[in-house]
């Protein structure tokens, strides 16, 4: 059966394989340029690390389990050979304000000998487009760019 999306995967917004594709197609970018722009120029995959919290995080992962030590407060009963039903414990329900850290890829290129960079390349991920702290932090970046001497090549692969 032919693809339903002819020249394109809207799967790959996935986040659940989002980052992969990010990391792999930032790779195979700053490879393929280094090829074509060396001995002048030279490609690097710098990383962009922040924190993120509430319901518009995107969680990568959440533990499984916890191991919490219990209080050194409990009350025995001294030992004896009659069992006695200990009252049954209300399970506590609690909120807790996860947060996430993201780290995200991008491409600069640097002419060689100054390390000056000249053009700056993003592909915008999930995060980038969607309401909170990743698409503030990304807008300021692009602004600064923009802004400057620096090139700006902006990759969208998303709907």
């Amino acid at each position: 059966m032919p693809s339903p999306f002819p020249g394109m995967n809207p799967y790959l917004e996935d986040s659940a394989y989002w980052s992969s594709v990010h990391h792999w197609l930032i790779t195979e970018i700053a490879r393929l340029l280094n090829q074509e722009l060396a001995p002048k120029y030279v490609v690097a995959v710098e990383v962009r690390i922040y924190e993120t919290s509430g319901e518009k995080s995107t969680l990568i992962g959440i533990p499984d389990n916890a191991i919490a030590k219990s209080s050194e407060n409990t009350i025995r009963a001294p030992e004896s050979n009659v069992a006695v039903a200990v009252p049954p414990t209300e399970p506590l329900t609690i909120e807790l304000a996860l947060t996430e850290t993201i780290k995200q890829g991008y491409l600069e290129v640097r002419k060689v000998g100054t390390g000056k960079v000249v053009t700056a390349i993003e592909i915008i991920s999930p995060i980038n487009k969607n309401v909170g702290e990743g698409r503030k932090k990304y807008e300021n970046k692009r602004q600064l760019i923009l802004n400057s001497k620096t090139n700006f090549v902006e990759i969208d692969l998303l709907r």
